[in-house]
């Protein structure tokens, strides 16, 4: 298993939040899509002031994300229209807003719109075996934070896995058939999931809420074996993948590029 805290260093509090959704700028263990630049306290929740209704306009609050304010207000076509009606205000990387930018909330606020997440849930659940017995982890998620993105926010230099970009409660399920080598706590990648291959590899789910599996069974492809979350070291709720050599930290290799060899396309 990874040694304890080996996944991505302690930062310190007053740091600008660095975001999983770009490659080189995102935590590794990202976040909540779309993440504001400053979070709000725990202890003081952000109070988001009411739009314009002659404007539709929204001013950016702390902890605020880009995707909380769309599912708020209801704007039509989620966060990735907000982001394109204010591009000149938010710049190239969508993932930073920023406390006291001003919004325009799409030109039209959509009256009673169910929320995204209730939609969105059926495509995240949703897996498919590969020809040759391997699947997507969780579903048609985007990725964020790539692999090998360097920064010092890891212990190593880079980013060992990719970020898959879910919301907490997410199922997560094992990319192949395969052996449970760990299940739990495990330092900066909070509650984790690893799983030893047929072929010798190992694929590591990171920052579960919890798993739902235990060291030793055995598990199918596509099988559920964790919900996913936000535990250790992250600036908000996704999954972190990794594949691996051996079952240590430091052992990692292109998730990606290995799931395509397996047939399966992230």
């Amino acid at each position: 298993m990874p040694a304890k805290g080996q996944h991505r260093k302690p930062r310190s509090l007053n740091r600008l939040t660095r975001v999983c959704i770009a490659a080189g700028t995102g935590g590794a263990a990202l976040a909540l899509p779309l993440v504001s630049v400053a979070h709000a306290s725990a202890a003081e929740p952000a109070k988001a002031p009411a739009a314009s209704a002659k404007a539709h306009q929204y001013t950016v609050v702390r902890g605020d994300t880009l995707a909380k304010i769309a599912t708020a207000h209801h704007v039509k076509g989620g966060w990735k229209a907000l982001y394109n009606a204010n591009k000149k205000v938010i710049g190239t990387n969508p993932s930073l807003i920023r406390p006291g930018q001003h919004l325009t909330l799409n030109t039209a606020v959509a009256k009673a719109a169910p929320a995204p997440a209730k939609k969105a849930a059926p495509a995240a659940a949703k897996k498919t075996v590969s020809a040759s017995g391997y699947s997507k982890p969780v579903g048609d998620a985007a990725i964020g934070t790539p692999y090998h993105a360097e920064g010092s926010n890891w212990s190593s230099g880079y980013h060992t896995g990719v970020d898959f970009l879910v919301w907490s409660g997410t199922p997560v399920h094992s990319v192949a058939a395969g052996t449970v080598v760990h299940a739990g706590a495990d330092g900066s990648y909070g509650n984790d999931v690893i799983i030893r291959h047929a072929d010798g590899k190992y694929t590591l789910y990171g920052h579960l809420t919890n798993p739902v599996v235990s060291a030793g069974q055995t598990v199918a492809s596509g099988q559920e074996i964790g919900i996913s979350g936000a535990t250790g070291n992250v600036t908000g709720p996704h999954l972190h993948f990794e594949v691996r050599t051996t079952p240590d930290y430091g052992s990692d290799i292109d998730p990606v590029a290995y799931l395509a060899a397996h047939g399966v396309t992230v």
